[in-house]
């Protein structure tokens, strides 16, 4: 075939012979041989004719050699391009023969001149004809370039591929616009396909030079050149052709134009962005809004970058190019702003995503990917929003962050409601081809997150979730079975809370200073919720494994500007301790450790750091004197545990802390300590006692001890009152603390005294022989504080509390009584514990032991036989001795002994034991008989620490009737009596017959008895018989 003569016959036999057999798709493998073989011959000859033609001197012929072989090209196009191109779209892609289909035809356009393509076109008898030709030839290109037929190492063929179609996409861009663009004949979808197209080759990984190697790179420029230039500017200017039309493909074509636009090839995006433009300028003519173009932009963004593409140039550049042309028209001026403006933002934000998105430590994959998720909150994208709720989900999922993960799904269940009304939002994971409505997206949302609470232990909010799935199953949907497997999962829940050790965890706060981090951390301060367990030195580990280049300050102060704004890295970390929130609930109140210690390390959004220096004269032998603290508190953005482990620091606040106050500090914290221990023990007596035995141990052996010996040198000497006289109150409260340890210790050693075993029982004697001489010496100093305990009714604690019985002036600190409903307060209280008959009091009462000692309550209260029984009463009541009669009264009364006697008073009184001694007071009271003995309870102002168990009763004797309370006796008039005076007390008060029997027919009257009438003669008649007394009755009976 090399020859003319033998050319010519064989291919007007061999062309139509492989026309027919690849139409009939036979003999591929001999078809692909003979065809190759031709196109080879024809290539040669071609190639001949080209250099004969390029010689100088006469050419007719040369010439004529090139006009021979143009017909046997133009046979082989017509004839054979359109099956081949059939047998490349029929062919599977795994099949071996397509890939030689691919290079036939590569050879046969390679071969086509721009001769051979017009006379090819004009061969279609019909419009129709060509665009089906166009459309099918589009598609086949672009799946050609999506899915490439050659191993990636090939890159000669993939190199001549892409030439190849680069020649024939830009004739084919000639023959739309001179055939589908003017008038009736544009086709929207044709030029939509030749867009995308020529989007999709320019995009394409083989042409992405940036990926090779420096040496590849110039190869491919000095044989092939950088085809994106060329194919980019055939975008440019067949998009400039549309003309009007341009709106047309608006917001389709933004993310095509948008995907060019990120190509990292400087000439090429200075070329495209202005496209970009345009449409935006034809977007804000046809709706005079940019809505449209911000969500398309804003989804191919996030795609692309996400992809890999985009960097911190094109930010810039992109940012620079829309600004400029923005100026050049007024009507944008604003909307383009805003709209750069929110592009800008976005792009700064995917690239911090991406930066770290494959990082081995994904702790700021994270906190990117919650930037992009608030992101797109403000800014009301809510699909992209929850899409990027999921990613987080999924990521803390992975390194068991459940916690997190629980707050990161409740994001997505507060968007919904408890309606059937179809779910607009996309569906994520398991549950969505069974999830319909809002209602079932919502309930599924809420179990799962119900299991991430229950493994991350966070029962508490797992139980919040519970009840409003309860409350749904109870009063909406009424599925009791439901209803009653949420419950038991909830009583499940509250068990776990006081029966399963569930360790705080730690707070830490970083610093990452210095130019070389990312612009979301450089020279900021987050907060780190620490795991079970985990030590600050492996926390510093993982912190500092991405960048291992940085550095560790040891210093805990703040940087100066020569650290923050140096190049470089250095990362600050220490430990930090939540500052507990106002828990007004749990004041006043017996509540379990278990529950007090979550939410003192839960929910908590400032943290504080106290950093110790030394200020003024030092004191070698006492350092507490000169210790002063700078304490720093700091506020994150939100609340901790949240959708992260850890939040950034919105403001820092710095106090200073003088040596008396850090003093009064850490002996607060001590007591709490020592009462906290005292509270597990009582409510769990199988825990060990070691931690127990080394808290006392610290505290009350003189081998280990020194902080009270420090402070008494250091503040409660004589010469620092008198140099110090503004801080008087200070002091007090110091004395007051350290006189209320002396309880407290007394308790903790007797619970250990209790538990201690045979082994330990030297170190148990050691304990309380210290203590002994350190209860000596406070209560010497500072005067004596009792503890005292009611017991335990099933709704819980009523009266438990440290007593004080110290020096005059002096203020308890310690536990007062306390229930929901109303509280015992006042100043200086007593009660007393062996209360034989309960006295009903709605007015402030004073009693004391024996009638001797006696204080004011600010509330009613009402105790029952020895301190066993407490009730709160909502009105005024008497009980008779015993218990034994009782009645409501409408004002205030006061029953004698056993309830026989009793006045009605109009004025305030008092009266003794059996009614035969009485005085005065300045307000109504109503007294019992058989007072055995009192004790004072707190002050009102002063801060009342928890209730906590009683404590084990003592066995009393059987109380005696008291004798008149001296604390009643009103002063004779005239000057006060001397110390050593005495008084004889003044004789019984009788009561008439009279007064005795109205109060006896009010008190059947109460009773719903009928009174008798009086005789017809108006005598008296006989008095009432006493009556019979009843059996006691619960107060909530009466």
């Amino acid at each position: 075939m090399e020859g003319e003569e033998c050319r010519e016959p064989l291919l007007q036999v061999a062309v139509p012979l492989l026309q027919d057999l690849m139409e009939k798709g036979e003999e591929d493998k001999a078809c692909i041989e003979l065809l190759s073989s031709i196109l080879e011959v024809l290539h040669q000859a071609q190639k001949r004719a080209e250099e004969l033609e390029a010689q100088p001197g006469p050419g007719e012929e040369q010439h004529q050699e090139l006009v021979r072989v143009k017909p046997h090209v133009r046979l082989v196009l017509e004839r054979l391009l359109h099956p081949v191109t059939r047998r490349v779209i029929v062919l599977d892609r795994q099949s071996s023969l397509r890939c030689h289909y691919v290079a036939c035809m590569a050879a046969i356009l390679s071969q086509m001149d721009t001769e051979h393509y017009r006379s090819y076109i004009k061969a279609f008898p019909s419009r129709v004809e060509l665009m089906d030709f166009l459309m099918e030839t589009f598609i086949l290109f672009k799946d050609l370039i999506g899915k490439a037929v050659y191993p990636s190492d090939w890159m000669v063929m993939s190199m001549v591929q892409n030439r190849e179609l680069l020649r024939i996409i830009n004739r084919f861009g000639s023959t739309l616009t001179e055939t589908f663009l003017s008038g009736d004949s544009f086709e929207l979808q044709l030029w939509n396909s030749y867009f995308h197209l020529a989007v999709a080759f320019l995009t394409q990984g083989s042409l992405q030079l940036e990926r090779f190697s420096q040496a590849k790179r110039s190869s491919i420029l000095a044989r092939y050149g950088d085809m994106r230039a060329t194919i980019g500017a055939s975008i440019r200017d067949m998009w400039y052709s549309l003309g009007p039309r341009r709106i047309e493909f608006i917001p389709g074509m933004v993310g095509p134009i948008l995907e060019v636009t990120l190509v990292p090839e400087p000439q090429l995006r200075e070329a495209s962005i202005p496209i970009l433009f345009d449409r935006m300028l034809c977007e804000h003519q046809l709706s005079r809004s940019l809505a449209r173009l911000e969500d398309e932009v804003l989804r191919q963004l996030d795609t692309g970058v996400e992809g890999g593409r985009g960097d911190e140039q094109y930010k810039e550049l992109l940012e620079s190019v829309l600004l400029s042309c923005c100026r050049g028209h007024p009507e944008l001026a604003e909307p383009g702003q805003s709209f750069v403006a929110l592009v800008t933002g976005l792009l700064e934000r995917l690239l911090d995503y991406r930066a770290v998105r494959n990082d081995e430590n994904k702790t700021y994959s994270m906190s990117c990917t919650v930037n992009l998720l608030n992101f797109y909150k403000e800014i009301g994208r809510q699909a992209m929003y929850i899409r990027y709720l999921y990613k987080l989900r999924d990521l803390h999922v992975t390194y068991e962050n459940y916690t997190e993960g629980a707050y990161t799904l409740l994001l997505h269940a507060r968007l919904l409601e408890w309606s059937d009304e179809a779910s607009a939002a996309p569906v994520q994971g398991s549950q969505g081809p069974a999830v319909r409505t809002q209602r079932q997206l919502k309930e599924a949302l809420y179990k799962q997150i119900i299991g991430y609470f229950d493994q991350g232990k966070m029962w508490e909010e797992a139980i919040l979730i519970c009840k409003e799935l309860a409350e749904q199953y109870e009063s909406e949907l009424f599925d009791y079975e439901l209803l009653s497997d949420i419950l038991q999962r909830e009583a499940g829940f509250y068990e776990k809370i006081l029966k399963v050790l569930r360790p705080s965890p730690d707070y830490f706060a970083v610093g990452y200073y210095r130019q070389g981090f990312p612009p979301f951390l450089r020279n900021k301060v987050f907060i780190y919720r620490g795991k079970e367990y985990e030590r600050r030195e492996d926390f510093e580990l993982q912190l500092l494994s991405p960048f291992p280049s940085a550095e560790r300050l040891k210093s805990t102060s703040p940087p100066g500007q020569d650290i923050t704004g140096s190049p470089g890295q250095y990362i600050q970390c220490f430990t930090v301790q939540p500052a507990e929130e106002g828990r007004g609930r749990f004041k006043d109140r017996s509540i379990p450790e278990q529950i007090t210690s979550f939410y003192r390390a839960n929910h908590v959004q400032r943290f504080s750091y106290s950093r110790p220096f030394k200020k003024g004269p030092e004191d070698p032998d006492n350092e507490f004197a000169n210790m002063w603290i700078e304490r720093t508190t700091f506020l994150t953005a939100y609340p901790l545990p949240g959708i992260l482990r850890w939040f950034a620091v919105t403001s820092t606040t710095t106090a200073i802390i003088s040596p008396l106050e850090n003093a009064i500090e850490t002996m607060m914290k001590t007591n709490e300590k020592i009462m906290s221990e005292i509270s597990r023990h009582r409510q769990d007596p199988g825990l060990p006692i070691n931690p127990l035995s080394m808290l006392l141990s610290g505290i009350v052996d003189p081998a280990v001890m020194g902080g009270l010996a420090k402070y008494e040198m250091a503040f409660l000497q004589e010469s620092y009152v008198r140099e110090h006289p503004e801080e008087q109150e200070s002091i007090e409260k110091l004395k007051d603390l350290i006189a209320w340890q002396v309880p407290l210790l007394a308790e903790g050693i007797r619970l250990h005294g209790q538990k201690v075993t045979g082994e330990l029982r030297p170190f148990h004697e050691r304990l309380e022989q210290c203590f002994g001489q350190l209860r000596a010496k406070v209560q010497r100093q500072y005067g004596l504080r009792e503890m005292v305990s009611a017991e335990r009714s099933p709704r819980g604690w009523h009266r438990t509390g440290p007593v004080r019985a110290g020096p005059a002036g002096t203020k308890p600190w310690g536990w007062s009584c306390s229930r929901e409903g109303g509280s015992v307060h006042g100043d200086s209280t007593a009660v007393g514990l062996e209360l034989h008959t309960a006295v009903g009091l709605s007015v402030p009462v004073a009693l004391g032991a024996g009638g001797s000692r006696g204080r004011w309550l600010s509330g009613p209260v009402a105790l029952g036989a020895g301190g066993s029984r407490c009730r709160w009463l909502s009105g005024p009541v008497a009980l008779g001795a015993g218990g034994s009669r009782c009645r409501w009264l409408s004002v205030p009364v006061a029953l004698g002994a056993g309830g026989s006697r009793g006045r009605w008073l109009s004025g305030p009184v008092a009266l003794g034991a059996g009614g035969s001694r009485g005085r005065w007071l300045s307000v109504p009271v109503a007294l019992g008989a058989e007072l055995s003995s009192a004790a004072p309870l707190s002050r009102p102002g002063s801060a009342p620490p928890r209730c906590s168990p009683p404590l084990p009763r003592q066995p009393q004797a059987p109380p005696q009737a008291p004798a008149a309370p001296q604390w009643m006796n009103p002063p004779p008039p005239g000057p006060p009596p001397s110390p050593g005076a005495s008084r004889a007390p003044p004789g019984p008060r009788r009561i008439s017959s009279a007064v005795h029997e109205t109060f006896l027919e009010l008190s059947d009257a109460a009773a719903g008895k009928a009174t008798p009438a009086p005789p017809a003669d108006g005598s008296k008649g006989p008095k009432s018989p006493p009556l019979p007394s009843p059996r006691f009755k619960r107060f909530s009976q009466l």
